[in-house]
């Protein structure tokens, strides 16, 4: 189940203008579609009409053992409405599959960024495969 920590209201929206570039990544095991899903959304950001830079990271391991830390997969977009150089180094936006994917890419994301995380992959066995001791 999805839940909302923070909902944005109509005068939030209007307070703080568009930022022109935004750094979304998105990450989860290997096998768990993070490059489809990220191609997908370049595929759309690109059809928007916005500039953009990818940048998919593969782990080193051919195939490590789901929920581990050393098996992230992840792939990173930023995009906006100017021109656009690199990938970005810090998301605005880290989209977590499971604790081991929140884990490994949590220190990257820049102060005040948004995390979205899938909380149904958050139980006691995945925790303690990403060495976390609670939830």
């Amino acid at each position: 189940m999805a839940t909302a920590t923070h909902l944005v209201t109509p005068e939030d929206a209007r307070a703080d203008p568009a930022p022109e570039a935004v750094v979304v990544r998105f990450a989860g095991d290997s096998g768990d579609g993070m490059q489809l899903t990220g191609g997908q959304f370049t595929l759309s950001t690109a059809l928007a009409g916005n500039d953009l830079a990818t940048f998919p990271d593969f782990p080193a391991e051919i195939r490590a053992p789901p929920g581990t830390t050393f098996g992230v997969s992840a792939f990173q977009i930023n995009f906006g409405s100017t021109a656009i150089e690199t990938a970005g180094d810090q998301p605005d936006v880290l989209i977590a599959m499971n604790p081991a994917a929140l884990k490994v890419n949590v220190a990257d994301l820049k102060p005040g960024g948004l995390i979205i995380a899938d909380e149904g992959e958050f139980g006691a066995r995945n925790l303690a495969k990403a060495g976390y001791e609670a939830n």
